[in-house]
């Protein structure tokens, strides 16, 4: 039997405080496509140093669903409730997860992401480099020139470090 995949959406899912990685299993577990942005991020104690992964976006895992799993994601322990934008649970793009996906793919490349409102600037196109063809909008965030890309029914902004060589002025 064949899955019509039209009817399906990416939705991002709150969920409870450092439980995101619980979550995701159970959402496997229970056969419901899930991503999980993770990081490899090095973190230092009093007596070692370890490389652990972290979610890149804490507090959210993202689910591809039909409407009649919607309900079922709800019932898995820990999940909060859907993300929503102006009244009715966020669609996530294909795109933006794809993106999200392509970046964490790159080694060379610094992610950060902040829940600050960043002031509107000049949209850029990158031009060379692991994320050649992105477009974004041009900040200065502490004294480093970096390409945030909004991710707006989250209220997210993705901050990639970019050279100042690698960025064109976009227009569509």
């Amino acid at each position: 039997m064949e899955i019509n995949k039209l009817s399906y959406n990416w939705y991002a899912v709150r969920v409870k405080s450092r439980s995101e990685k619980k979550v995701f299993s159970d959402l496997i577990e229970q056969e419901i496509e899930a991503y999980l942005p993770l990081q490899r991020k090095l973190r230092q104690w009093s007596d070692r140093k370890k490389w652990v992964e972290m979610p890149l976006i804490s507090g959210y895992v993202f689910v591809y669903i039909s409407r009649k799993e919607y309900e079922a994601v709800l019932k898995i322990f820990n999940i909060v409730c859907y993300v929503y934008f102006e009244g009715k649970a966020a669609i996530i793009r294909d795109a933006d997860i794809n993106l999200l996906k392509r970046m964490l793919g790159q080694v060379e490349v610094e992610l950060e992401i902040t829940v600050d409102q960043l002031k509107p600037g000049q949209m850029v196109e990158i031009i060379s480099g692991p994320l050649c063809g992105v477009v974004g909008e041009l900040i200065d965030f502490k004294g480093k020139n970096k390409v945030a890309l909004r991710i707006p029914p989250l209220g997210y902004t993705v901050l990639v470090e970019a050279p100042g060589k690698n960025l064109i002025p976009y227009s569509p």
